[in-house]
């Protein structure tokens, strides 16, 4: 028999422990599939931005330090880009934080 690894979402499991205390409505179905986009593309993006960084620090080791290195690694388009995006996503996800914020203070619907 063979078992399987079942792989744990942190990030799932968070929208998922954050649904149970809003209440049972399609706007909070709706809110947290949203915050769980919002969540993913942000991280996405912060993930990007440090593999920028660890290519410029790579670009500054002793072995391959060159002008032609230097120069590859500060191309920063793509950063940029993802900073744009990371600084719209911070955003989101503060609007959508408060959005669940006040979902939590309404009273259960029967």
């Amino acid at each position: 028999m063979t078992l399987r690894r079942v792989s744990v979402d942190p990030l799932r499991q968070s929208i998922e422990h954050l649904g149970e205390r809003l209440p049972r409505r399609a706007d909070a179905t709706v809110l947290l599939d949203f915050l769980e986009d919002d969540l993913r593309e942000g991280l996405d993006a912060l993930g990007d931005v440090e593999s920028h960084f660890t290519e410029l620090l790579a670009a500054l080791r002793p072995g391959a330090l060159s002008p032609r290195t230097l120069v590859d690694a500060s191309d920063e388009a793509l950063v940029l880009k993802r900073l744009v995006l990371l600084e719209d996503v911070v955003l989101r996800l503060r609007r959508r934080m408060s959005q669940a914020a006040g979902l939590m203070r309404q009273p259960p619907t029967t």
